[in-house]
């Protein structure tokens, strides 16, 4: 869990400076930095998409697990629990006066905690750590979460923090797991896990770039169900 912690602590350290940042950052400026975040976040999500090399098993399981997403309302839970966030710490976060738009705490939340979770850095990286104890891509991962904390609290504010909880939850649940999936996770498997994930990343980059408004929260399940699928087919 000592990965998880630091990534954990990365993702604070980030947002903090975020939105210090965000104090001096004028509007068109902020909204330029988002649109070049949205892009990086693409071209992560492609490239991670890239690994998989079951095209039946990649199919299956964002079909099926976008289904059962929305069966279950993940995307409504967690955006539900945004707001509550937001109810409780003040309502929507204003930085900055002069014309800013303010920003929506459960926005930001949700939108962090998607970009942190479900690439393929975060199920590859706690699974090492959980089976292993090789924590380098974790870190490594917290690095980069870190800056893209910093950009995203700048333009979308506080709810940015929150995420962390997110991620300690998510990271540290498929650590504390490892051992017990162990059976299930061949490199095929976790690279077709990876694969969906990065979907999902491509999914998250369209809709910050204003393209889509997928409810990406409700595809998570799609990031597991290659354990199941790639029984039969890989």
């Amino acid at each position: 869990m000592v990965s998880v912690f630091i990534n954990v602590a990365a993702v604070l350290l980030g947002g903090t400076l975020g939105l210090f940042f965000n104090r001096s950052f004028p509007q068109r400026i902020a909204d330029t930095v988002m649109k070049g975040l949205a892009l990086c976040v693409l071209y992560i999500g492609i490239s991670g998409a890239l690994e998989g090399n079951y095209i039946l098993v990649t199919i299956l399981s964002v079909a099926l697990g976008g289904a059962l997403g929305e069966l279950l309302d993940l995307d409504g839970k967690l955006n539900r629990l945004g707001q509550k966030l937001e109810q409780q710490f003040g309502g929507q976060v204003d930085l900055n006066e002069g014309g800013r738009t303010r920003k929506s705490l459960a926005e930001g939340f949700v939108s962090a905690s998607m970009l942190f979770c479900v690439g393929a850095m975060a199920i590859v990286g706690s699974l090492q750590s959980g089976l292993v104890g090789d924590h380098s891509t974790i870190i490594a991962k917290s690095l980069i979460d870190c800056i893209a904390a910093v950009l995203l609290a700048s333009s979308l504010g506080a709810g940015v923090l929150f995420s962390a909880g997110t991620v300690l939850l998510y990271q540290g649940a498929i650590v504390l797991l490892a051992e017990t999936l162990e059976p299930l996770l061949d490199s095929a498997t976790v690279a077709e896990m990876s694969c969906a994930g990065s979907l999902l990343i491509v999914g998250l980059a369209l809709n910050m770039l204003d393209l889509t408004h997928l409810k990406v929260t409700n595809y998570i399940p799609a990031v597991f169900l290659p354990m199941l699928f790639c029984r039969f087919f890989a």
